[in-house]
C-alpha cells in the first residue's frame, strides 16, 4: 500500500507563473557533454542553442546513439552538463538549489519515456499518484487526482487494475498521465512509442497531440518515428553533436543505421516548420 510522502520542498527557483504566459520557457546556450569510454571522447552534444516557446510541440529526430535522450535529460534536469546552460523562465537551472531541481522535475517538467517504468504490483492510479504524494499530497486526494487523469487517457475503469497486468499501450497512457498529474509546462517525451506496436504508436501520439492542446503544454519528443515528427510543429536533427532544421531528415536524404529511413517519404498535404 502506498504511504504520503512529506517533503516540505519549497517552490523552485523560477516562477511557474512567469512559464504560463506567452513566450520563451525554456532555452539552452552552448550546451555540451561527454563521456570518456577508455581513452576515447564521446560528445553526444557539442554546443547546443535551442530555445522552445509556450505551446510549442518540437520533435527532435537523430540516429540512435545521437544524444537525444542525454538531450531532454539536461533540459529535465535529471542530468548535469559538462558545460553550458538550461535556462527555465529565464533563470539557469545551475543556479537552482537541489530542493529547487527537486521541484522544478516535479512541478514544472512532465517526462515520459521509451519504457513506461510504472511499478507493476501497484494499481494504474497508485502509479499516477506517486507524484502528488512526493509534493506531499494526502493520499486519498492524490488518489482522486489519478483516477481524474486516468479518465483523461481513456483508463478511468482501469484505475484499480495492477500495471503490471496491462497492455504496453495501456501503461504507456500511465505512464502518461504520472507525467502530467501535477499540471507541469513542460512534456519531454523520450520515444514514447518506440516499444509500440504501430496501431498503440498511432494511438499514443494521438494522445499526446490531444493534450498539448487540451492543457496548453510545451512538448518536446525524441523519436525515430518520422511520420509522427512530421505532424509537430517545427522538427530538428541531431546528428554529430548538432542541432539543424530537420528538413534532408523528413525528405529521407540521412542514412539511419546504414539504411535510408523508411518513412522518410513526406505525404502529400502535411504541414511542417522545418526551422
Amino acid at each position: 500500500m502506498l504511504r504520503q510522502a512529506n517533503t516540505g520542498v519549497a517552490v523552485y527557483g523560477s516562477d511557474q507563473s512567469a512559464a504560463s504566459s506567452a513566450g520563451m520557457v525554456l532555452r539552452t546556450e552552448k550546451l555540451r557533454k561527454f563521456f570518456h569510454s577508455g581513452s576515447q571522447e564521446i560528445v553526444p552534444l557539442d554546443g547546443i542553442d535551442f530555445s522552445i516557446d509556450r505551446g510549442e510541440m518540437v520533435a527532435i529526430v537523430g540516429p540512435s546513439g545521437a544524444g537525444k535522450s542525454t538531450f531532454l535529460h539536461l533540459m529535465a534536469a535529471l542530468d548535469t552538463p559538462t558545460s553550458g546552460a538550461v535556462y527555465f523562465a529565464g533563470n539557469s537551472l545551475q543556479s537552482f538549489s537541489e530542493m529547487e531541481l527537486a521541484e522544478y522535475r516535479n512541478r514544472a517538467v512532465g517526462f515520459v519515456w521509451q519504457r513506461h517504468h510504472l511499478l507493476p504490483d501497484f494499481t494504474a492510479a497508485e502509479n499516477v499518484a506517486m507524484p502528488l504524494l512526493v509534493r506531499g499530497q494526502a493520499l486519498s486526494q492524490a488518489l482522486r487526482v489519478a483516477a481524474d487523469w486516468l479518465g483523461e487517457v481513456g483508463l478511468g475503469e482501469r484505475a484499480g487494475q495492477r500495471a503490471g497486468s496491462l497492455s504496453g499501450g495501456e501503461q504507456q497512457r500511465v505512464a502518461i498521465a504520472r507525467a502530467l498529474v501535477n499540471q507541469p509546462v513542460l512534456l519531454l517525451a523520450d520515444e514514447p512509442t518506440g516499444d509500440l506496436d504501430e496501431r498503440s504508436a498511432e494511438g499514443i501520439f494521438e494522445l499526446i497531440e490531444r493534450l498539448h492542446r487540451s492543457h496548453h503544454l510545451t512538448s518536446i519528443l525524441a523519436t525515430h518515428n518520422l511520420s509522427l515528427a512530421r505532424r509537430t510543429e517545427r522538427v530538428l536533427a541531431l546528428e554529430r553533436g548538432k542541432l539543424a532544421p530537420g528538413a534532408e531528415v523528413l525528405a529521407g536524404a540521412v542514412v539511419h543505421a546504414g539504411r535510408p529511413e523508411s518513412s522518410g517519404v513526406r505525404t502529400p498535404g502535411e504541414r511542417v516548420n522545418l526551422v
